[in-house]
């Protein structure tokens, strides 16, 4: 009885340990990032990813590099036409599974369209982040960016 006790315990404490490391790779996604275009290579803005109320996480444009700050997302549709980029939430409904970011959506704001993402750690380097935008929610058919850590 007392060795069936010790299992439950030791599998109890690998099972929350597990769950403390997932949301340790989560909490290192959030901060500011500076975001690199994967044609050019380039810097083009600094983003938020955070973590709201409704335990979703969402990414804010906060500066752009390259563009006037007062430039508007003319290429949005909806609610967001012709919103200024500047504060601008283009990552959206992410939720945290296996220490990434999944199950949301990123926008475009050069082509104003939406796309299915993930989120995730580079396993090579902490400081970077990989973000894939893909016309399917399974990450086949997309395009990925590699992002800076700012903070």
């Amino acid at each position: 009885m007392r060795k069936k006790f010790y299992v439950i315990i030791g599998l109890m404490s690998i099972f929350l340990l597990g769950s403390l490391t997932s949301n340790a790779q989560v909490d290192k996604i959030l901060g500011i990032w500076k975001t690199i275009d994967d044609v050019t290579g380039e810097a083009k803005s600094h983003v938020k990813i955070f973590k709201a109320t409704n335990g979703k996480f969402y990414g804010r444009i906060e500066k752009l590099l390259k563009d006037p700050a007062d430039k508007k997302c003319t290429a949005c549709t909806g609610s967001n036409k012709n919103k200024p980029i500047v504060g601008l939430i283009f990552v959206n409904d992410m939720k945290a599974e296996d220490g990434e970011l999944v199950d949301g959506t990123i926008l475009d704001p050069a082509n104003g369209k939406t796309y299915h993402c993930t989120i995730s750690l580079d396993p090579k380097d902490s400081k970077k982040l990989i973000v894939r935008g893909s016309l399917d929610s399974w990450g086949i058919a997309g395009r990925s960016q590699t992002w800076i850590k700012l903070d």
